[in-house]
């Protein structure tokens, strides 16, 4: 006989479902704000007419393995630290829909988070939104092997601005961005995008970060990371500060961080000064063209002019 990896599944409920199981090894959960059916209730949760009404309590009923289906249009505050822990190892949380319709996740007090807490976490297709000065950090990252795939975040209100976005903890080791949007306020943003406190072998590829950043976009902090690797993305930085420390792109502040750099990156500042050499800033980071830098509109970018390599 012919055989696939798909299953069929009886979900509690009287629901059937044809799943693959490499995509769900383990159970389905399901949760919607916007459905007039919703609780967080025991009895809830195990199929899309009958969801849970947070995301936080539908963990709470994970194991590993598990995988959490926002609905499109499911909406949250962040108004606690903590406010959403994923704390239950090798939880998948998937956001459907699209555009507006997104699950979106809303920080509306400085403290207020979505954490990463538990190990080989993934979420996916989420959209989060800073509305409060001075945010700590929206996603937090405090375990190894997780994943941010397909996220966007924004600064909603241009009188509004995070501290940073997304914070790693020195357990964040082998942390995976990919696919990531963040779009920053133009004029007082965040003073990074990301930060990275000795997340070693963190690996970030495939973005487009935009913002008016105060250090850099993404910036290694407190303790040195090794093994990063950053590539095929765009910076795209409205800091206006006079001269180089004003248009990092990418800053290794403890220094000694090490990793691999490009190739395929595009860094766009506004101050025309000399400050090619300093979009990238880490005496011990190797760099791998092509790195692009452009410092001023009606002009082309040129290569990153670090020391090349020699025989």
């Amino acid at each position: 006989m012919a055989r696939t990896a798909l299953f069929s599944r009886h979900q509690p409920g009287g629901v059937f479902s044809v799943e693959d199981i490499q995509d769900h090894p383990g159970a389905l959960w399901f949760v919607n704000s916007a459905s007039t059916t919703a609780a967080d209730a025991a009895g809830y949760g195990r199929n899309p007419d009958a969801p849970f009404l947070t995301l936080d309590y539908a963990i709470a009923y994970c194991t590993a393995g598990d995988v959490i289906y926002c609905m499109p249009g499911h909406a949250e505050n962040l108004a606690v630290d903590s406010a959403v822990d994923v704390d239950v190892a090798g939880v998948k949380i998937v956001g459907l829909g699209w555009g507006a319709s997104r699950p979106t996740f809303t920080c509306t007090a400085a403290a207020g988070d979505f954490k990463l807490a538990a190990a080989s976490t993934v979420i996916e297709n989420l959209l989060f939104l800073n509305d409060v000065d001075n945010s700590t950090g929206l996603l937090e990252v405090s375990a190894a092997d997780c994943k941010i795939l397909n996220c966007e975040f924004r600064e909603a209100d241009a009188a509004k601005f995070a501290d940073v976005l997304i914070l790693t903890t020195a357990a964040a080791d082998r942390l995976e961005i990919a696919d990531l949007t963040i779009i920053g306020n133009a004029a007082d943003g965040a003073v990074s995008a990301i930060e990275l406190v000795g997340a070693d072998h963190a690996w970030i590829h495939d973005f487009y970060i935009k913002g008016n950043f105060d250090t850099g976009a993404i910036q290694m902090l407190t303790t040195a990371c090794l093994c990063i690797r950053i590539h095929d993305g765009t910076i795209w930085q409205l800091d206006d500060t006079a001269g180089a420390a004003g248009v990092q792109m990418i800053l290794d502040t403890p220094t000694g961080s090490s990793g691999i750099i490009g190739p395929n990156l595009y860094l766009v500042g506004i101050v025309d000064a000399a400050n090619i050499t300093e979009a990238i800033t880490g005496a011990t980071f190797n760099v791998m063209e092509p790195v692009w830098v452009n410092n001023a509109v009606a002009e082309k970018a040129m290569a990153i002019n670090w020391t090349a390599s020699t025989d």
